[in-house]
């Protein structure tokens, strides 16, 4: 014969706790400011060495180099690259650097991007 075992009663649902889903909020982070780094024209510093740092610091291949080179020989100021804040500070300072090494008279500066 088929033994008939009792199956203990459901309990319903505790409805006295409240259910939900945890959730983290990230913050959100703010993207860094970027700044140019400009070139300035002056009288004496040579073409080839303007063509030299846009390649060394920049990355510029040599046409890109002397394209940049040629605009800022023409209009007085050209746009070596854009960067975040410590980057654009660091490449200013190393063509500074170079620049007075080799006793060129070249101005870097920056400039914040709007």
């Amino acid at each position: 014969m088929a033994d008939k075992r009792s199956t203990p009663p459901v309990k319903p649902p505790d409805t006295t706790r409240e259910l939900g889903v945890a959730t983290k909020t990230k913050p959100k982070t703010k993207k860094p400011s970027l700044y140019r780094v400009l070139l300035l024209n002056d009288d004496y510093t040579p073409m080839e060495f303007v063509v030299l740092v846009l390649e060394h610091f920049f990355n510029k291949s040599r046409e890109e180099a002397t394209r940049i080179m040629l605009h800022v020989h023409n209009y007085g100021v050209g746009v070596c690259g854009v960067y975040p804040y410590d980057v654009a500070e660091t490449k200013v300072a190393q063509v500074l650097d170079l620049a007075r090494r080799n006793e060129h008279p070249l101005q870097c500066t920056m400039e914040r991007e709007d």
